[in-house]
């Protein structure tokens, strides 16, 4: 008998047949056809299948790159399953296909969005429990999409429409995420266990970072404490160790290093011979040479080139890292890394530089040379000021006069349009290509961008709509927008399944199913909206 778990139409027609002849009469009123359905409609029967086949996608997208840098991959962080399912039908939209096209799942929205203590600053204090819960929120509302999709695709099958090719070549919505574990929440047994929940909840690829897990910051505040290679590295173990007990060998380990803006480490780690990775490390703390006489009653002390070192120690008790040592620490932090079980990178930079970022892959190349980034596209950066600056620093290399701007104040209105706003605008437009094509960058993402399109959303309407505008406020900005370029949460009745139900109802009562959808269901008002080609051509001027 096969599995219908992992059956498609066919085989789970063939299946349920089957099935009705062993069991007789008493499953006279299933259907073999509506049950294939069902099965095809929930491709995706656990997480595990989920984290098996993205992590399948993720390996194949990654051996792409390194054979053509023009294969990269992108993603937006998404802080609630709608958010995330709106995406990937939007991608499937625009864009026909979801290849190359990932979910984030940002530790830093978890923390302000979705902790039962309220909005949190990043630092890992938000229940460890809400990352893999948001994980299977996600796959919830992807699979709901698919069902909802084919379910229309069989609506017209049954209708007449020659719509079999769309139904047997179905392109899913399920998509791998990159999920964010932050600092490991505990020692490597937390770890372990968190990634554990968080592999069987659906993500083939976990970020880990190599903060200190009770000190953790946010990559772009200030305050960063790392730990020794040691202790990353037994977290990367830990990882690997939850992803082969569940079966997923391909699962992706993304180490992130915040060593570019980390001063301080929380602990010395054991040198056991010279040159070792904790001797290393001890080379970039910051100590001052003394003699056994100056040495103070519980200093902490070090031999360095056969000399007596005081290890400089702030009131906390965390040790300081030599000024200018950031960049050779993030290279050491790479290189060990990728030696060490990790298969992706992740460089915490203080601003979007390409020029800055392929310096420091180019180092760790030297060494690993088929490593890759996932980078950050965040918010946190000023995108026009820091590109407006960049500009500004190739005209003058090239002779141009820039006389006419004035360099502090480059974000001004003014100079919209201006040539040196139109190359800033292009670099930032060409970025991520120029990114995957000089500096390694596999992965582009945007950790935060639902986060501020909500705010922004909401703080136009609510300028509209409680002001003059009143309920055109919501008309003209929303609705309208949605009829014509065909946003599918229009009808969100549809969306929330509403159709989908009315059908499973039909399966299982038959004529006695009480259905949503018939001519007193509003819903049905948006059919000629939607439908309207005329609408659609003019909707660039109609509003």
């Amino acid at each position: 008998m096969k599995n219908l778990a992992h059956a498609n139409y066919s085989s789970a027609l063939q299946t349920v047949k089957e099935l009705k002849k062993k069991y007789g009469t008493t499953w006279n009123s299933v259907s073999p056809e509506n049950a294939a359905r069902m099965v095809a409609q929930n491709r995706f029967k656990t997480g595990l299948d989920i984290a098996r086949y993205t992590a399948t996608i993720m390996r194949e997208d990654m051996a792409a790159y390194d054979a053509d840098s023009s294969n990269y991959t992108q993603s937006l962080g998404c802080w609630h399953g709608f958010v995330a399912q709106q995406k990937m039908i939007a991608v499937k939209k625009h864009h026909k296909t979801t290849s190359k096209r990932y979910l984030y799942l940002s530790g830093w929205m978890v923390a302000a969005l979705r902790s039962e203590f309220g909005p949190l600053p990043d630092q890992s204090m938000h229940e460890k429990t809400a990352v893999p819960a948001l994980i299977e929120e996600i796959y919830d509302f992807l699979r709901q999409a698919d069902a909802i999709e084919l379910n229309d695709l069989f609506r017209r099958l049954e209708n007449g429409e020659d719509v079999q090719n769309e139904i047997d070549n179905f392109e899913t919505h399920i998509v791998p995420i990159i999920a964010d574990i932050d600092a490991g929440f505990g020692n490597e047994e937390a770890t372990y266990l968190l990634a554990k929940k968080m592999i069987q909840a659906g993500a083939c690829a976990i970020q880990i970072e190599n903060q200190v897990s009770d000190a953790k910051q946010c990559g772009h505040q200030d305050g960063k404490v790392t730990v020794p290679h040691e202790d990353f590295i037994a977290k990367l173990n830990a990882i690997r160790y939850a992803f082969l007990e569940l079966g997923i060998e391909d699962g992706v380990i993304v180490a992130r290093t915040d060593s570019e803006g980390a001063g301080l480490t929380q602990k010395l780690p054991v040198s056991q011979e010279p040159g070792d990775l904790a001797s290393q490390y001890l080379a970039f703390v910051e100590a001052e040479e003394i003699t056994i006489e100056e040495a103070r009653e519980d200093d902490v002390l070090l031999k360095r080139e056969g000399k007596l070192v005081r290890p400089v120690r702030l009131a906390n008790g965390l040790y300081k890292f030599r000024e200018g040592t950031n960049i050779d620490r993030v290279v050491l932090d790479c290189i060990t890394s990728l030696q060490n079980g990790a298969d992706l990178l992740w460089i915490e930079t203080p601003t979007p530089h390409v020029g800055q970022i392929a310096n420091m892959v180019n180092r760790v190349r030297a060494v690993v040379s088929n490593a890759k980034l996932v980078y950050n596209n965040s918010p946190s950066f000023n995108w026009t000021l820091n590109f407006r600056n960049q500009a500004y620093d190739e005209m003058v290399i090239q002779g141009y006069d820039v006389s006419m701007y004035d360099r502090n104040n480059l974000m001004d209105v003014a100079y919209d349009g201006s040539q040196l706003c139109q190359l800033a605008d292009e670099k930032i437009r060409t970025f991520q290509i120029d990114g995957a094509r000089e500096a390694g960058i596999f992965h582009h993402l945007i950790t935060l961008p639902t986060y501020h399109t909500t705010a922004l959303h909401m703080n136009d309407l609510t300028e509209g709509y409680f002001g003059e505008d009143g309920m055109l406020a919501y008309v003209k900005g929303v609705q309208r927008q949605e009829i014509r370029k065909g946003v599918s949460c229009v009808k969100h009745q549809r969306m929330a399944g509403s159709d989908l139900g009315d059908d499973h109802k039909t399966f299982f009562a038959g004529d006695k199913a009480l259905k949503a959808s018939g001519e007193k269901n509003t819903s049905n008002q948006f059919e000629a909206g939607t439908k309207d080609k005329r609408l659609e051509e003019e909707s660039v001027v109609v509003i």
